[in-house]
């Protein structure tokens, strides 16, 4: 039985369902890598931000063209889902009320890198459906997927730099107050035996 869309038969509704989220996920990230790329110029985030949302910003359409070609309507109702859960995102608790905390920095770019993850899958398994004869461009999935990974590489790097940089502070502080505290107490005196 021949599964594969025409014309005339609008494609399975699963797999509509399935690119439309991602559709969604791809509006969030989009918006997400757009502000991150905004809050950070002039720092050394912004310009692999501002390259990396201009690359994602090329893949959302890339997968538009993509279920345009499998007869996939667009589900305007998803699209904007995936905008607004980006906005509910900025109200995620990261230790400061009103002010932007250096910790939103690495949520973000951890949100980021999951975003282009899923994002890999998807193009994966629009590749196995070219193999099997889908009207899907098997050679471009495979150009698409490769980028995807070298942006989750990029993520990677920043999100471990900017880990360090956040958090190494706060390690300091904390192995300070233990040598603080062990020197303070009671038989930690230098030459003194106990049992």
């Amino acid at each position: 039985m021949n599964s594969r869309p025409t014309e005339d038969r609008p494609a399975p509704e699963l797999l509509g369902v399935y690119l439309n989220d991602h559709l969604a996920g791809a509006n969030a990230g989009t918006e997400l890598l757009r502000r991150a790329a905004r809050t950070h110029r002039g720092t050394a985030l912004g310009p692999p931000l501002a390259a990396l949302a201009e690359e994602v910003a090329e893949d959302l359409e890339s997968l538009r063209a993509v279920m345009a070609g499998l007869g996939v309507p667009e589900s305007r109702g998803r699209a904007a889902l995936g905008r607004l859960a980006e906005k509910a995102g900025r109200l995620k608790l990261n230790g400061r009320l009103f002010t932007r905390s250096p910790l939103s920095d690495v949520l973000e770019l951890e949100a980021m890198r999951l975003g282009v993850e899923g994002k890999a899958c998807m193009w994966r398994a629009l590749q196995a459906l070219a193999d099997r004869g889908a009207r899907v461009d098997g050679a471009r999935m495979h150009e698409l997927l490769r980028r995807a990974e070298r942006q989750i590489g990029i993520l990677e790097t920043l999100r471990g730099e900017r880990s360090v940089q956040v958090f190494a502070p706060d390690v300091a502080g904390t192995t300070a107050a233990r040598r603080r505290g062990a020197a303070r107490s009671p038989g930690h005196h230098a030459g003194r035996r106990t049992a």
